[in-house]
Formats: structure tokens, sequence, C-alpha cells
């Protein structure tokens, strides 16, 4: 056993929460976690995030298509409220302190980029996010667990956005130039949603599914 394997995970008071909301109904209605870029799926991908941290969840109100990846599943608890509602889940069915939130249609995420946001924590901040173009970047993220309450009393009453939310608690907003430091082409941020972005980012749908005739890109197979 190694050090490493003795000591536990490096980020033990931190959840890996991947986002799978959505019903990517102009991708044909898969599961976007399913999408698979170079033959593995986007949500194996995210996972090998979870390496580092002390627990893994699924946030998903279906969670049938991903039933062979055995994961602890929440669904919303304030239902109809999109990635806000999400992440919420998140919060709520967290058993760490901190829950980094990644959606299940980013294919880039990287190990350098999560470093970032973990290495911005203190104890005078309740969630760290990315601005990238001028716009946050809620779905590459840490949140503090203790959200979880005030946040479903806001959902509840209203259908605030997650940035409209981060506006209500202490946020540490890091600049682009942090994420670029380690990822100079942005690629962690990248989310796929529509045909064009498959082609563009060359991910594929899973066989069986609608559309999956395109031809692959030289070199790539379907499995």
């Amino acid at each position: 056993m190694s050090d490493r394997e003795r000591s536990g995970p490096e980020s033990a008071d931190v959840t890996l929460a991947v986002i799978a909301g959505g019903k990517g109904e102009r991708l044909g209605g898969v599961a976007k976690g399913l999408l698979e870029v170079g033959g593995r799926t986007v949500l194996e991908r995210v996972l090998e995030l979870g390496r580092r941290c002390g627990d893994v969840l699924l946030v998903t109100n279906e969670p049938g298509p991903y039933a062979r990846f055995h994961l602890r599943t929440v669904e919303d608890v304030v239902k109809g409220r999109g990635a806000p509602g999400g992440v919420h889940a998140a919060l709520v069915g967290a058993r760490t302190e901190w829950v980094l939130a990644v959606a299940c249609d980013m294919p880039f995420v990287s190990e350098a980029a999560v470093r970032v946001l973990l290495e911005a924590r203190g104890p005078e901040v309740d969630a760290v996010c990315f601005t990238v173009g001028g716009r946050v970047e809620p779905l590459l993220a840490l949140y503090r667990r203790a959200l979880s309450d005030e946040w479903g009393e806001a959902l509840k009453k209203e259908e605030p956005s997650l940035r409209a939310l981060l506006a209500r608690c202490r946020t540490k907003l890091l600049p682009e130039e942090a994420l670029r430091a380690v990822d100079a082409e942005l690629r962690a941020v990248v989310s796929v949603n529509t045909p064009e972005d498959l082609e563009r980012h060359g991910v594929a749908r899973p066989p069986g599914t609608p559309g999956t005739n395109i031809p692959s890109p030289p070199g790539r197979g379907t499995g």
C-alpha cells in the first residue's frame, strides 16, 4: 500500500458531484454523460476527478441510463429548478464540507483546473468559481455544503439562476487568467449541447442512438 493510499484521498473533505441534469433534447434525447470521447464516456472522464475526493455522487432525476456505473445517486430536492436545483441536491446529499460540482457534459475538465479551485478555498469563502469571457462558470465550481439550507429556501420561493445564488454568498471569483495558466485553451469549461458541439470537439453519441451514423474522425472507433 502506498503512502497516499494509507493517508486517504488528497481532498477527503470534498465530494465530487456530477450534475447530470437536462434531457439532451438538442442531441436527440441522449443522456449527455454517455457521450463519448475516444471511446470513453464523458461520465467516465469526469469520474477520474473523484480519485482525489472523499466521496462521489451523481445528481440526476433519471438514473436509469447511468445504472451500470453503480454510483450513489440523488435527485433534485426542489423540482423544476434546472442547474440550480441540481447543485442544491448535491449540497443536500453531500457528506463532506465541500462539493465540487461538474456538469456531465464537460468532457475536458482536468485535475489541474480543479486544483486551482481547491487552492482558492479559505475560511472566508463559501464558493469558488472561474470567470471566463466575463461570465461566471458555476458548473465547474466549489461550494460549501452549508449553503444548502439558504439556497433551498430561495429555490422554493423563486427560480434564481446559479449566478444569482452565488451573489448571495461569499463567492471567490477567479479570473480567466487563473484557468488559462493551467489550461491555455480553456477546454475545462467546454460543454457539449448541440450537434455542432459534437463535431467541433470530437465527441460522439453512444452507439445505437440517433445520429451515430455520422462518420467518426479518422482513427477513432465507435466503442
